[in-house]
């Protein structure tokens, strides 16, 4: 087996997770629980009043960069996340709520607990790195 065949059998996390059905899956519960749950009214109040767009977006997003189709990049160009929340207010409770949401969503979505893990190492960096405004 050559080098080249070893390369494509390897796993993206956009395998892992289990492609796009159940990316779709997660950000839809995501989306569900921030408009639900009192606990992730912080988040909630940065979004507009209809979701449908920042569900899109954030699909689109997560499908580049897990290793799946570029859809946001191929609509958008980069994503410039830092950028494009530079003008919402994120401080820790911001990314506080934001990971405990998405953590609840794999959760509920049923993802294996190693994935689950590996994301959220992921997410804490980009959410933590996101923080524009003093606790």
């Amino acid at each position: 087996m050559t080098d080249d065949n070893i390369q494509d059998q390897e796993i993206t996390l956009y395998d892992w997770i289990g492609g796009a059905d159940k990316l779709r899956q997660l950000v839809d519960r995501f989306y569900d629980l921030m408009d639900l749950e009192p606990d992730f009214s912080g988040i909630r109040a940065l979004h507009p009043s209809t979701l449908d767009g920042s569900r899109d977006k954030l699909y689109w997003f997560l499908s580049g960069w897990s290793g799946g189709p570029n859809l946001y990049i191929e609509q958008f160009g980069h994503p410039r996340l830092r950028a494009r929340h530079l003008p919402y207010a994120i401080a820790s409770s911001e990314r506080d709520q934001w990971l405990r949401c998405m953590a609840w969503a794999m959760q509920e979505v049923g993802m294996d607990e190693a994935l689950q893990l590996r994301l959220m190492q992921s997410f804490y960096d980009t959410a933590d790195w996101m923080r524009n405004k003093a606790d």
